[in-house]
């Protein structure tokens, strides 16, 4: 797909996005063709361009760790610069700091594509940079009681916890299954204890809905929000 498409096009895009996958978490019903149609209309391109702009988004919203749309498959044909464009708008939309990684995880993508890499020299003092993230006050009773009911066991994938922390007590992660930055709550039926390994599954895998149907169809607490 061409890269010369305008920051109000990509934005179009962005809002329309965000507003589907708010109505499709509210139950509220929608069309995506009649999204195209009004964004075909209102810029003068395809709607088949705006379903595959949609599956970029998707596929930004995999970089980062986010729940993507349903019926969206994520599209990584997508130029960094692009990416990196529409991962500001998402921010923006949803009245976010912005804190970039996007266009780093498509350049090392693409640069772990390459055959025979030349070992690299590195940076022997990389640079710093200041930033504001966004962090959720989460409840210390959640998370130790997800803990406590898990028994030491990954609640996905059923395999004992990899190692004991420094506290001695098998290692698992607390993992919102509705993602707080997706408007999840910070409830014990929205929480799981995660493996590691899986912890980063259900955040990245191309298979994280799977991932996240076969939760709600094992652990009986948990509600679709």
């Amino acid at each position: 797909m061409s890269d010369s498409w305008s920051k109000e096009e990509l934005l179009a895009s962005v809002q329309a996005y965000i507003d589907m996958q708010r109505k499709e978490r509210q139950g509220l019903p929608f069309t995506k063709k009649r999204y195209y149609e009004d964004l075909a209309n209102r810029f003068g391109r395809t709607t088949k361009a705006f379903e595959y702009r949609m599956q970029n988004i998707s596929y930004v919203m995999t970089l980062l760790g986010r729940d993507w749309l349903t019926g969206l498959k994520p599209a990584k044909n997508v130029g960094a610069n692009v990416a990196e464009e529409i991962e500001a708008l998402i921010a923006e939309v949803e009245g976010q700091k912005l804190v970039p990684v996007v266009a780093f995880e498509i350049e090392a993508r693409e640069e772990g594509k390459r055959k025979n890499l030349a070992r690299p020299g590195g940076t022997q003092n990389p640079h710093s940079a200041l930033s504001t993230v966004t962090l959720y006050k989460r409840d210390a009773a959640v998370v130790a009681w997800v803990k406590q009911q898990a028994h030491g066991k990954c609640e996905c994938c059923g395999l004992p916890a990899p190692f004991n922390g420094s506290d001695g007590q098998p290692y698992l992660e607390v993992h919102h299954v509705r993602r707080l930055a997706d408007g999840g709550s910070d409830t014990v039926s929205n929480a799981v204890g995660l493996c590691p390994n899986c912890h980063r599954a259900l955040h990245y895998s191309e298979n994280a809905k799977g991932l996240v149907s076969k939760l709600y169809d094992r652990i009986p607490r948990l509600v679709r929000e």
